[in-house]
């Protein structure tokens, strides 16, 4: 098992990149959260099997087509246990 969390900037709010690395995490069995932080980054946090947590950065570094990656800033950390993955709302932060 392994952990990542990933500090993502460019033009990544308000284009569906949340959304897009939701649907990334339910196709490579990724569990964790995406948000977004004040002034225009978002953070991904993820864990899964390295091959799975390799493809599903990928995608993630690529983003939805309307979006743009300038910086993709990868951390390895430990294993925390998310049995789920969510996007993580302004509310929970």
């Amino acid at each position: 098992m392994q952990r990542v969390k990933v500090l993502v900037d460019g033009r990544v709010q308000g284009v569906g990149y949340r959304y897009f690395v939701e649907k990334q995490a339910v196709r490579y069995r990724i569990s964790g959260h995406v948000k977004n932080l004040p002034g225009g980054t978002v953070e991904i946090d993820a864990e899964g099997e390295v091959d799975q947590i390799r493809d599903f950065l990928e995608q993630c570094h690529q983003g939805p087509p309307m979006a743009r990656v300038d910086l993709f800033h990868r951390l390895d950390v430990t294993p925390y246990g998310h049995t789920r993955f969510r996007i993580l709302h302004h509310e929970e932060l």
